[in-house]
C-alpha cells in the first residue's frame, strides 16, 4: 500500500466546497478535474448580489476576484487534500462579464515543498476570456 496521497475526486471537492458557507454563496460547481494535468474547472452563475449595479447583470470585480482564488486553489488542493493560505494575488480584468455564467480553469504551474504556482483563465458561456489570474500559496504543513 502506497504513502502517496490519492488526488480528490470532483465528488470530494464539491463536498468541501459546499462546507464552506462563502464558498457555498458563491455557488461554485465543480466540472472538471485533472490530476495528471493538476487542472480544475467550476462553473459559477450570476446572482444579484454579485452585479456591479443593481439590474446591470454585470459582475463585479470581487466576486470575481474571490472565485479566482478559489479555483486556483483547489487546483492544488486536489493534490495535496488540505486547504492552503493565498501568500500573493493578482488579476487582470479583460472584458466585463454580463449576464452569464462564469467557467473557470485553473492550472497548477508549480507545486513546490514550499509553495505552489496556479494560473486561472475565466470565460464567459460564449467561451471568452474575461479574466485571468496569478496565485501563489504556501504548500508547508502547517
Amino acid at each position: 500500500m502506497s504513502d502517496k496521497l490519492q488526488p480528490l475526486t470532483p465528488e470530494e471537492m464539491q463536498a468541501q466546497l459546499d462546507r464552506s458557507p462563502f464558498i457555498a454563496f458563491l455557488g461554485l460547481k465543480v466540472i472538471a478535474a485533472d490530476p495528471a494535468k493538476e487542472e480544475v474547472t467550476m462553473t459559477c452563475s450570476m446572482r444579484p448580489e454579485f452585479e456591479r449595479g443593481a439590474g446591470t447583470g454585470q459582475w463585479h470585480g470581487g466576486p470575481l476576484a474571490a472565485i479566482i482564488d478559489t479555483v486556483g486553489d483547489y487546483a492544488l488542493i486536489m493534490a495535496l487534500r488540505r486547504p492552503l493560505p493565498t501568500i500573493n494575488f493578482r488579476v487582470d480584468y479583460l472584458r466585463p462579464a454580463i449576464k452569464t455564467s462564469l467557467i473557470t480553469t485553473a492550472r497548477v504551474r508549480r507545486a513546490g515543498k514550499s509553495v505552489g504556482v496556479v494560473d486561472v483563465d475565466v470565460f464567459n458561456e460564449q467561451k471568452a476570456l474575461l479574466a485571468v489570474g496569478r496565485a501563489t500559496y504556501s504548500t508547508l504543513q502547517a
